[in-house]
């Protein structure tokens, strides 16, 4: 059964309409999910057959020709997500047709062979990958503060929110807390290697934390410098001492521009691999307490049977869930057409208490939404047998 469906409309020659799919099915394929079952990719012709009830996205390559202009007008006037695109020289007034300007753009990069960046994009508008692109950078200050600058810069002008410790924690602010707090909340992990990286307790704790927290790694290895063995399973860029601009760096544009295309790529790597662990302890709670998974549905909901037979509808989700998060849900559950009250289920390890004060709050203030602890999964939907 088919749960997400994205159409490829407008002037995309063969090669890229073949590698378009093919990265969306590499992407997908992190999450269990394959084209052509739970995830449909349509054309001009067969998108209007698509089913309503999925998750919708399309992506609109430019061209000379204005191709596919009514269906994509037709796909607009509906509040469905169009992705207008065209190359690295393309120009969007005269490639995107006039009633698809509305909608902002991606220029293809010519150093993205693969369309990383516009699968990225198409699975944010299905929900598939989180539309928060967070990043968090770990370094010795000592050693790669200038690369570490270097790398905010550039993943923040790419659409990346970046944590930088000497930027983004305000003084008077709890130090520790806070970093936690943004390191949880992050996709991927950037760590600048330096001869000395492991001889901090603080940054050895940051590694630590982001693997136990399942999140993938991208290590920078400084040249000349041997690595320890401990994160031989992590994405690895070796650079070479011409890549190195001085000690503690800048890298070189080139180096830096693949590093951020890896980013891009481990997002989903990432995002997948905490999703399936929350729903992991999820299923395991649910089975402790003699209820049943029943359905799994789009925007990754899990329908669970209560021992009273009543329906639940949860919602994994990563990172740590906000206001925002809540009405995305309760959204979600209500176009859906699911009748019982949405559940949220995050992991709270590691967000602050003030937050986790704040969701309890907005626990009590929103009505539309539940959220539980995926720790405390069993006892509370236990709870909801009533």
């Amino acid at each position: 059964m088919s749960l997400y469906e994205l159409a490829i409309l407008g002037s995309p020659t063969g090669k890229e309409r073949a590698v378009l799919a093919a990265t969306i099915g590499e992407m997908i394929a992190d999450f269990g999910l394959s084209v052509g079952t739970e995830v449909l990719l349509h054309d001009g012709q067969s998108v209007r057959k698509r089913d309503p009830r999925n998750a919708f996205a399309a992506v609109y390559f430019g061209g000379d020709k204005e191709l596919d202009v009514d269906i994509a007008n037709e796909l607009k006037t509906a509040s469905l997500p169009i992705i207008p695109t065209v190359d690295h020289l393309g120009d969007f007034g005269a490639a995107i047709p006039p009633s698809l300007q509305f909608a902002n753009g991606l220029r293809r990069r010519s150093d993205d062979p693969a369309l990383t960046e516009l699968s990225a994009a198409a699975l944010e508008c299905v929900g598939l990958l989180r539309a928060q692109r967070r990043v968090f950078v770990s370094y010795r200050r000592t050693e790669s503060r200038a690369a570490a600058l270097q790398l905010h810069d550039v993943l923040n002008s790419r659409g990346f929110d970046v944590f930088l410790d000497t930027h983004d924690i305000r003084p008077g602010e709890p130090f520790q807390d806070v970093l936690w707090h943004r390191l949880v909340d992050s996709d991927v992990i950037v760590m600048l290697d330096t001869p000395s990286y492991f001889a901090s307790r603080w940054t050895r704790q940051e590694i630590g934390r982001a693997r136990a927290k399942e999140i993938q790694v991208i290590r920078v290895i400084w040249p000349e410098h041997t690595p320890s063995r401990l994160m031989d399973m992590a994405e690895t860029v070796y650079l070479d001492p011409e890549e190195l601009l001085g000690p503690d760096g800048p890298i070189v544009d080139a180096t830096v521009d693949s590093i951020v295309l890896r980013v891009e790529r481990l997002r989903s790597m990432s995002i997948a691999a905490r999703y399936m662990s929350i729903t992991g302890k999820l299923r395991a709670d649910v089975e402790k307490i003699g209820a049943a998974v029943e359905a799994v549905g789009a925007h990754r909901a899990i329908a669970v049977r209560l021992l009273n037979e009543r329906l639940i509808w949860a919602y994994p989700i990563v990172g740590i869930p906000s206001a925002e998060t809540l009405n995305d849900v309760a959204t979600k559950a209500k176009k859906a057409e699911q009748g019982e009250i949405p559940v949220l289920v995050y992991d709270h390890i590691g967000i602050r208490d003030s937050w986790i004060a704040h969701l309890a709050w907005l626990d009590e203030q929103i009505k539309a939404v539940k959220t539980i602890r995926v720790s405390e999964a069993g006892w509370a939907l236990a709870g909801m047998d009533d």
